[in-house]
């Protein structure tokens, strides 16, 4: 069956993070473009089964197909479909190959590869790079992303773009967002406490978010009404990890390890948050930033990664250098200090990273890559 668009990706319903919050709001934006222009859209998942799909928000559940992990299956459809398609978008790097051999077999067809961050911020092997070359189009999600693409790829920088992301347009509004007392009772916090919050995966193979960091300068700042949650799944040897710092830090109660927070509950940690740090060094672009500032939250961020687009570097929030404990510290206590002047610019968040904004920018890189 002949399609103008075939969006692939490995995972949109079935996993939670930035990368699976990117598809959801492409593969919104893409379908109402294709109702929009009367063109034919479809978005496969290599690994999400039907029942995941069910009830979604973001694009009718007739226009998007299952692989339930079949890995060879989805393969060899996608590159059948990829040959009947104007355009197809891969949502990751690993589908690279998928990519490749469309273009190799129909060369006419338009190939774009989404580039979220540390995924393709390394030379890529000989094989790789000769697949990446093959692309038409490379969106990344940040101008540090596009950066270390051109340093390392060896790609000309007319072909690659910069796409940011954006806030999820169904958002809880934050009026909306229901009192989050229940949580300060859950987590024994008073109503003097100050709440830092980070929101990411714990993992001992990732040593880039930054919380070891933020642990560290607690530790110096000394300030016992200052309480500091880490949202978030982790791995066994990470929660070993963090708990030995906290312990040896003088900080048992004052750092909580919260596990994985349900997405209905996301929006109330942030409210009632003073303020969202994560000062990474390895961010392709920080959604749980922006989310963040839509929340009205003052945020802290690294300024050596993609982080930089989602603070506007600086102009949003506190850009810190990963790893300069002094740097972290001060922006802590000046925040903790006076939140109140340290809230983002609604509008200028809107402006930025709002859905209307990114399906325009959308539009315009579509427009480049079908002439």
């Amino acid at each position: 069956m002949r399609t103008d668009t075939l969006f692939l990706t490995l995972n949109v319903f079935s996993a939670t993070g930035g990368i699976e919050k990117v598809c959801k709001i492409l593969g919104k934006a893409l379908y109402e473009r294709s109702v929009e222009k009367e063109q034919r859209l479809m978005v496969w998942s290599m690994h999400d089964k039907e029942a995941d799909v069910e009830g979604n928000l973001y694009f009718p559940g007739e226009i998007y197909k299952c692989f339930h992990a079949s890995k060879a299956r989805f393969v060899s459809a996608a590159v059948q479909q990829g040959l009947q398609s104007k355009l197809v978008i891969l949502s990751h790097t690993n589908l690279l190959l998928v990519g490749w051999l469309i273009k190799k077999l129909s060369p006419k067809t338009k190939i774009v590869l989404l580039a979220h961050g540390i995924e393709i911020w390394n030379k890529f092997p000989k094989t790789k790079r000769r697949m990446l070359a093959a692309m038409d189009q490379v969106w990344a999600v940040s101008r540090y992303t596009k950066t270390k693409i051109l340093e390392q790829q060896g790609l000309t920088e007319n072909r690659v773009s910069v796409l940011n992301n954006c806030l999820d347009p169904f958002l809880t509004a934050s009026k909306n967002v229901i009192d989050p007392a229940f949580l300060k009772s859950r987590y024994g916090l008073a109503a003097t406490d100050k709440i830092l919050f980070t929101l990411t995966r714990l993992s001992s193979k990732e040593k880039y978010k930054g919380y070891d960091d933020v642990i560290t300068a607690l530790e110096q700042i000394n300030d016992p009404s200052i309480k500091y949650i880490i949202g978030g799944k982790a791995d066994d040897k990470e929660i070993t990890v963090v708990n030995e710092q906290v312990d040896k830090a003088g900080l048992k109660g004052k750092v909580i390890l919260a596990g994985f927070i349900a997405e209905n509950e996301v929006a109330a940690h942030y409210k009632m948050s003073d303020c969202y740090i994560m000062p990474s060094s390895g961010e392709g672009f920080g959604v749980s930033f922006i989310e963040a500032m839509f929340y009205g939250v003052p945020v802290i961020g690294g300024n050596a990664d993609g982080s930089r687009d989602a603070l506007q570097n600086g102009e949003l929030g506190t850009a810190v250098r990963p790893g300069n404990i002094p740097q972290i510290k001060d922006a802590i206590k000046k925040i903790m200090d006076a939140p109140e002047k340290h809230k983002p610019d609604h509008e200028q968040l809107m402006n930025h990273f709002g859905y209307p904004v990114y399906k325009e920018r959308l539009g315009n890189l579509l427009a480049e890559v079908i002439v």
